[in-house]
């Protein structure tokens, strides 16, 4: 009996079950029929990019996707090519290259930096300069380095996150690898601080071209070298001639083996110029020490040489003139 109640029980409950159903079944059928509304299709700058990397992964030798992490990717911000057209902004349109190979060879993007598919270099520097004509780049077309038939991407890296030319640690490794005669003046004892990271080259040349000689960021070598060295500017009362004529008269700016950048040492340097009378000039043979053996002011050998007594060599404005003792 008990069983009997039980089953009646369960079927009542089955069927309250199929009329809940079928009566919400019947409510939803009464809504609009919206179809089937598809996902939103993709932006054509993404979409292109992920065209691009289908192919153009992680595998690739030379890095690619590490383009994403750098400036030229920031799609937010209209001066870029991804703000538009990703890759196609700097490659072209690459029709071809899309298409599905020919003979198991795909065709080349229409715009090749590197490799031995690279595409003229004028072509190159015409993508590059189509954005980055400005600034610092205007006097580009006719300097030596176009001269010179290099490209954009000799010097720069585009594919990294951080272009090592852009930052003063890693950027003169870039320039000697074509400027080698710098590498080794570099490595002399005495030199500016390129290779601490404190300055680089682009301190005092301008690689894209200027209106001063070898690709200088001022006019003339001392307006070059007035930029760090102010105190050297004057005016003096008293000023010495070559200082105010050319810095590079005594000193090698990338390298030398003598103090303070000097082309040769003291007293040799100044006598190639000075070689008076009644004065101690006698032109040193440079062997020895100074003794009561030898001429007359030998004794300017020793210690900072000509320089102990004129110590103001690039200025001064003392009444007895450049001869001055600190």
């Amino acid at each position: 009996m008990n069983r009997s109640k039980t089953i009646f029980a369960l079927a009542l409950w089955i069927a309250g079950l199929g009329f809940a159903v079928g009566a919400q079944a019947s409510d939803l059928s009464a809504l609009p029929d919206l179809g089937s509304t598809p996902a939103p299709a993709p932006s054509s700058v993404k979409e292109a990019v992920r065209t691009c990397t289908k192919c153009h992964d992680e595998g690739e030798e030379k890095p690619v996707l590490s383009i994403l992490k750098s400036k030229h990717a920031v799609m937010a911000d209209k001066r870029t090519p991804f703000a538009d057209n990703a890759c196609m902004g700097c490659h072209g349109a690459s029709k071809a290259h899309l298409a599905p190979a020919v003979g198991g060879k795909r065709a080349d993007p229409d715009v090749v930096f590197d490799g031995p598919a690279a595409s003229p270099v004028a072509k190159q520097n015409e993508t590059c300069i189509g954005c980055h004509e400005s600034g610092v780049r205007i006097h580009w077309k006719g300097s030596r380095h176009e001269t010179e038939n290099l490209s954009c991407t000799s010097c720069h890296s585009l594919h990294n996150q951080s272009d090592p030319i852009m930052n003063n640690v890693t950027q003169t490794d870039v320039c000697v690898t074509c400027h080698k005669g710098r590498r080794a003046e570099l490595l002399r004892p005495s030199t500016h601080p390129l290779r601490e990271g404190q300055m680089s080259c682009s301190s005092c040349h301008a690689p894209h071209g200027g209106t001063g000689p070898k690709l200088l960021v001022k006019d003339t070598i001392n307006e070059t070298c007035y930029t760090c060295h102010a105190e050297k500017r004057g005016p003096f009362l008293w000023e010495h001639g070559p200082v105010r004529e050319d810095c590079s008269i005594c000193h090698k700016s990338h390298g030398s083996v003598n103090a303070a950048l000097l082309k040769t040492r003291q007293p040799w340097l100044c006598q190639q110029c000075h070689m008076a009378s009644f004065h101690p000039s006698t032109a040193y043979s440079g062997t020895g020490l100074p003794g009561p053996t030898k001429p007359s002011g030998a004794q300017q050998l020793l210690g900072k040489s000509c320089a102990n007594c004129h110590s103001e060599v690039h200025g001064s404005n003392h009444p007895s003139g450049v001869r001055k003792t600190r």
